[in-house]
């Protein structure tokens, strides 16, 4: 099942070959944040953020007793950072963003 065509449209389009370059730079990521029973909130938006400006590219992870859908978190994330989800894969999240300081990725 296809949990990406339940994903709003992000800021940032990526194309598919962007999509497959970004997927193979995390995959050798660990998750620097989990998703717990309390959700996502805005201190969590605001820590993610300035990772995301730090490294552009993270994984979050998402525990099993979070009561949002992962589609949900993967929104609440995308939309409180303006970061674009590159992958939903059991229960990880994949997100990226341009840093605006500090950029070390480029795309294809």
């Amino acid at each position: 099942m296809n949990l990406n065509r339940n994903l709003e449209v992000n800021k940032l389009y990526l194309t598919g070959k962007q999509k497959r370059f970004l997927r193979s730079k995390a995959h050798h990521l660990n998750p620097i944040f989990q998703v717990g029973k309390d959700g996502v909130n805005e201190n969590m938006i605001t820590q993610i953020g300035e990772a995301l400006e730090k490294r552009e590219l993270i994984k979050v992870s998402i525990l099993q007793n979070c009561l949002e859908e992962k589609t949900d978190v993967a929104n609440s994330l995308s939309e409180g950072t303006d970061a674009t989800v590159v992958q939903i894969i059991g229960n990880t999240i994949v997100l990226y963003k341009e840093s605006k300081e500090n950029k070390e990725i480029i795309l294809p």
